[in-house]
């Protein structure tokens, strides 16, 4: 009895402490909110660009296109080392440009060049680079073929951010209205009433966009706007009355159905669109995230900083909204190894449990 009793408690301590440990795969790999809080442009496929970006860049496919520049805006340097760039696939086309020290990481090869502008960058790069004056600036390519974990490293935090971002998308559109949009002739004015957390949900469809032609927004203090607009088809033409600025720190347009979405005019506040391929003809002030984007507009920081943390939500469940809170912290991605082993864990203890009954 004294061993079985050993044995239960032993296990016990192992569930507690398999559920108190981080289920982060690593602790500098980047997820849920904090993904629209560090980079300025997110493409989980191909960029295509002839343009720049004032921030950060993520890209999971490849970069394509003429000559482009990234972070052209003096940022602070990120807590987690994020460089300017980061493309997991190849960099073609014209020579990219990447200022402010903001360096880069490249999981392919680099045949367009790079232009390094102002202070010293490090940048390293898993296959070949051409076309590139080194000067001051740390420059390693082969980094695939001499460090293994370099390119799994890549592709974990493409899987992480392209999961993660997916379930915020949908998280955030189960989430019940507590905000109305007014509309009046062309002009719509979104009035925000927050709820404790400092949050505010207005839910519309892609039609309800369409009638407008003006855009206002009353914050009323909230420290995160969810919009949702419903539709696979979507093009944004709107203007915005008093300007963009200050809306992408705040504002989230959510997109969760779009396939594809067309941007006309200037935008003001972040957009979440993981499953669109979307075109920019104009700037968007905010974080933004898509499928794939041929971008012809610049990405203006204002970059996404609310509080808003979503508790998971499985995307292929429609179970109601998710809690919030305004905590800044990282949303932690389950590790299925470290599942497998809580629940074998459980299991375990309910068998000893029953042998002790029937002994």
């Amino acid at each position: 009895m004294a061993r079985l009793r050993t044995a239960s408690l032993s296990l016990t301590a192992l569930t507690i402490a398999l559920a108190a440990t981080p289920v982060l795969a690593d602790s500098s790999l980047i997820a849920g909110t904090d993904v629209l809080r560090t980079w300025n442009l997110v493409v989980l496929g191909d960029l295509t660009s002839s343009s720049e970006v004032e921030g950060r860049t993520f890209v999971g496919g490849d970069l394509n296109g003429n000559s482009s520049n990234y972070q052209i805006q003096p940022i602070p340097a990120s807590s987690t080392g994020t460089p300017g760039l980061t493309v997991v696939g190849n960099v073609n086309g014209g020579a990219k440009n990447l200022n402010n020290g903001s360096g880069a990481i490249v999981g392919g090869n680099v045949t367009s060049g790079l232009n390094l502008n102002g202070a010293a960058q490090t940048v390293l790069v898993g296959g070949s680079i051409s076309n590139t004056n080194v000067n001051n600036n740390t420059v390693t390519s082969s980094l695939a073929t001499s460090n293994a974990s370099f390119s799994q490293d890549l592709t974990q935090q493409k899987s992480l951010i392209e999961t993660s971002m997916t379930g915020l998308s949908h998280t955030m559109s189960t989430q019940a209205a507590n905000s109305q949009l007014a509309i009046s002739g062309n002009r719509g004015t979104f009035n925000a009433q927050p709820d404790a957390s400092g949050v505010a949900v207005f839910n519309i469809t892609a039609a309800d966009l369409d009638k407008i032609g003006e855009i206002q927004f009353n914050l009323n203090g909230a420290d995160t706007a969810i919009v949702n607009v419903s539709g696979s088809a979507v093009t944004l033409n709107d203007n915005f009355l008093g300007g963009t600025q200050n809306l992408g720190q705040h504002v989230i347009w959510n997109f969760p159905d779009a396939k594809n979405l067309s941007l006309t005019t200037a935008w003001g506040g972040s957009v979440l669109a993981p499953l669109a391929a979307a075109t920019t003809a104009n700037y968007i002030q905010g974080s933004a995230v898509f499928g794939s984007l041929t971008q012809n507009g610049e990405m203006h920081i204002g970059t996404y900083t609310g509080g808003y943390n979503p508790a998971p939500s499985d995307p292929g469940t429609s179970s109601g909204g998710g809690s919030t809170s305004s905590s800044g912290g990282s949303n932690a991605v389950p590790e299925p190894g470290m599942l497998g082993m809580l629940a074998i864990a459980l299991g375990a203890l309910v068998f000893w449990r029953r042998r002790r009954v029937a002994a």
